[in-house]
């Protein structure tokens, strides 16, 4: 697995496109993400269609082709130096396949923040467009709008990426060892349910997997995790990071489920590296070679995210 194009950093000034490829925004949060990033100096546009709600399909932020529409005219405007999601929920799988991937490559590295359902998104930049892309909070999240923490690791990855090249959370070891690789992931169920679509990646050969998920139950985390496993697409991965699994149930429940599906993998696995759905959440580069030390419970990037 090779590394990825870094998009350049943020500077004062930069234009950054807020956008809702999946579920429907409260405008009292989009507001307040909104002011966050106009405190960084940044200038922050909400896309036209960021507070629609699809009138038959209540779950979706606007119609399917308004969407894309959004993304696509915020990924190929000139003047827009990143694209940063308002929040997940689902609908990017119904996006995906809308997009003129010719014109967003033209267009030029920029760059891309998102997590939760934003994971098909992800894939699809690294497929298509060979890009490194932040797995980190959305502008209209909870999480992000109360969260210093989360707010300050974003910012400074996004402006400074040089001084959060080591990530950690103070996670332990579910299978000791170090491990080197591109990083990849995001939420396991849209990886799961991505393998074998067209804007997806074959498997993670060669990667460190970082993954987490909310409102999963165990039964469910196993099951997406066999079906990764019987799909081939865990082969030959050079480690694991397990993020946040909220309102999966307890956590003591899960770790069997962890050690049982992924222990005979015989790699590094870190738990509670601290991203995903979780207070604080740390922003994670996906596309970048780094370090996995599982007894550390740290992730250590060989270059900063960005440029």
């Amino acid at each position: 697995m090779k590394n990825l194009v870094r998009p350049p950093r943020l500077a004062p000034g930069a234009r950054v496109a807020v956008v809702a490829p999946s579920g429907p925004i409260v405008e009292e949060r989009l507001q307040a993400g909104l002011d966050l990033l106009r405190g960084w100096d940044l200038d922050p546009v909400a896309a036209p269609h960021v507070l629609d709600r699809d009138p038959a399909l209540g779950y979706l932020a606007g119609t399917d082709a308004d969407r894309a529409a959004d993304l696509q005219a915020a990924w190929c405007d000139p003047a827009v130096d990143a694209v940063i999601c308002a929040r997940g929920g689902y609908g990017a799988q119904r996006v995906v396949d809308l997009l003129d991937w010719d014109a967003m490559r033209a267009a030029g590295p920029k760059v891309f923040v998102g997590f939760s359902d934003s994971t098909t998104l992800h894939e699809a930049f690294a497929v298509r467009l060979g890009l490194v892309t932040l797995y980190g909070p959305v502008a209209a999240g909870v999480d992000f709008v109360k969260s210093a923490r989360a707010q300050d690791h974003l910012r400074a990855t996004l402006f400074a990426p040089e001084t959060v090249r080591t990530l950690t959370s103070g996670g332990t070891a579910l299978a000791p060892g170090r491990a080197r690789g591109v990083t990849l992931g995001g939420c396991l169920t849209l990886l799961s349910s991505g393998y074998g679509t067209p804007h997806a990646r074959p498997g993670a050969r060669g990667g460190l997997l970082l993954i987490e998920d909310i409102a999963e139950p165990p039964y469910s985390v196993d099951r997406a995790l066999t079906q990764l496993l019987r799909t081939g697409w865990l082969d030959g991965v050079a480690g694991i990071a397990l993020g946040s699994w909220k309102d999966c149930g307890p956590y003591d429940s899960l770790r069997p489920v962890f050690a049982d599906r992924l222990g005979a993998l015989g790699v590094p696995v870190v738990e509670e590296l601290g991203f995903g759905h979780c207070e604080g959440a740390l922003t994670v580069p996906l596309g970048v070679s780094a370090e996995l030390d599982a007894a550390a419970g740290t992730l250590t990037l060989d270059e900063p995210a960005l440029r």
